[in-house]
């Protein structure tokens, strides 16, 4: 975190951070992330149908879980296009949020950033976004199927299946939905800081204020980071049990948004 310079000799780089922001910029910038709910809509149908798949298999039934795990790994494959057409409607959604947020801000602080922002190099974070959600989404029957094959060889090895596994191997659709939910949260939020990062970066911000939404559910690792400033290319640790550094947005579960600080016409 850096402290504010005083504001005697200030550089220019120091004047940044004097910057009086619009109240307006931080719902402006929350505004881009509400592509989350139709993320999460979609992702929960894949879970459903992995449920609907476990159902239609007797658990006790070596064979038939041999079976399902080979159905879960084809659906893994045969969603594949789905999954690239469901993850860039959530990205280019989040993208023109967040392009409108940041229209709206620069017009509310004078700046001349229009030109600017449309011609940030978006489109390759774009990409990378997009093919790291294909990766995500199409993990979540492959993950189904590595559960069930575990659970499977774990009744193998007792001897016998127990009630416990057959309970575990019907819950795998639930299992699924618990992470399908955790990831469109996650990569909902981490589009929208990935996208305000290359969009602040091109304008010339080299540094943000972290802000939370303020709400009772802020882990307490971000309520220590709020309202401090840090480098966008040195992110804080945002989680101190396991050390992970991270921008706003880009650790699991994370609502926190980083606010750009932009420096001066003059500067």
């Amino acid at each position: 975190m850096l402290d504010r310079p005083s504001s005697k000799s200030q550089s220019p780089l120091d004047r940044v951070f004097d910057r009086v922001k619009p109240t307006s910029a931080k719902s402006e910038f929350l505004k881009a992330r509400n592509a989350e709910a139709l993320y999460v809509k979609q992702l929960r149908k894949i879970a459903r149908h992995i449920g609907d798949l476990v159902k239609g298999f007797n658990p006790l039934s070596h064979n038939d879980m041999m079976i399902l795990q080979s159905a879960l790994r084809r659906y893994g494959l045969a969603i594949e296009p789905w999954a690239r057409s469901t993850a860039w409607r959530m990205i280019t959604e989040v993208a023109a949020r967040d392009k409108l947020a940041w229209g709206r801000v620069s017009a509310q602080m004078g700046f001349a950033l229009k030109r600017e922002i449309e011609t940030a190099p978006t489109g390759q974070a774009m990409r990378q976004l997009l093919d790291d959600q294909v990766v995500l989404i199409t993990s979540l029957p492959l993950e189904a199927a590595q559960r069930v094959h575990e659970l499977t060889m774990a009744g193998i090895s007792e001897g016998s299946r127990g009630g416990n596994i057959v309970e575990e191997i019907m819950r795998t659709g639930e299992v699924t939905k618990s992470r399908a939910v955790l990831i469109a949260r996650t990569e909902t939020a981490r589009t929208a800081s990935v996208l305000t990062q290359v969009r602040a970066v091109h304008v010339g911000s080299t540094h943000y204020t972290w802000s939370t939404v303020g709400d009772s559910d802020v882990r307490p690792d971000h309520k220590a980071l709020n309202g401090g400033v840090f480098a966008w290319n040195e992110p804080p640790i945002a989680d101190t049990r396991t050390g992970a550094r991270a921008n706003p947005g880009c650790i699991y579960n994370c609502r926190c948004i980083a606010l750009p600080i932009i420096p001066d016409d003059d500067d």
